[in-house]
Order: C-alpha cells, then structure tokens, then sequence
C-alpha cells in the first residue's frame, strides 16, 4: 500500500486501503490521535476506538468509492471535502459527504488526524 506523499491524494489513497479490507492498512492512514466520526453524531479517538470504528465500516462489505471535491493546504495541514460511497453492485450501502483534516508527517506521508464521514451534509447539527 503506497501512503500518500500529497494531501490531494488522501481520499484516493483511503478508498484504496478500505478495499484492501484489511484492519491494519486502512488504519496506517488515520493518525489515530486523532478522531473518527464513523457515524453522525459519534466521534471517538484513541486507538482501540479508532480500530472498533474502521472495523464497523469494514463490515459493511463492498466498494469505496471517494470523490474528492475539494483540498486545501497550508504547510503540513490540509482540509479535504469528500463524496463518498459504499457500494455493493448497484446497490448503494452508504453514501455521505465528509470531511476531513490532513496531516503530513516528519516522512513526508499525510494521515488523518480528523475524519468527519459525514461533517459536509446539509442536515447536520453539531
């Protein structure tokens, strides 16, 4: 699994790791101190958390498909606005609009510090 080395490709890269199915590398793209919202209104943090979160996500079974509408980055920090989906055929399992703050680390490589799944829908409340 090739991490990205630019903030554009971090939705590419999560989508590629997700179908990869495999717990560990999706979760060498989250910095996990960080948050996961998996589902509205349910942010969690911490390791063990995060691993509960992307194992629910994974038990969905399907493909992840992420459009990414837009990022911006200053320095080694970077916002993305996502469209994403989960699909199985044509049925349609989840889909949602993110998103998510970028981080690059000492490597070079950018994590996840804040993955909000579904921070950009219309009918959000905090």
């Amino acid at each position: 699994m090739n991490l990205p080395k630019r903030a554009e490709d971090a939705h590419s890269a999560l989508a590629a790791a997700f179908n990869t199915g495999d717990l560990a590398t999706v979760l060498s793209m989250y910095d996990t101190s960080g948050i996961i919202v998996p589902e509205p209104g349910k942010p969690v943090s911490g390791r063990k958390e995060f691993e509960e979160a992307v194992k629910a996500i994974l038990a969905i079974k399907g493909k992840m498909e992420i459009k990414t509408v837009y990022c911006l980055q200053t320095g080694n920090f970077a916002v993305g606005r996502s469209e994403w989906n989960i699909t199985d055929g044509d049925e349609v399992k989840v889909k949602a609009k993110g998103i998510e703050l970028m981080k690059q680390g000492e490597d070079g490589v950018w994590k996840i510090l804040i993955d909000h799944a579904f921070g950009a829908e219309a009918d959000l409340t905090a």
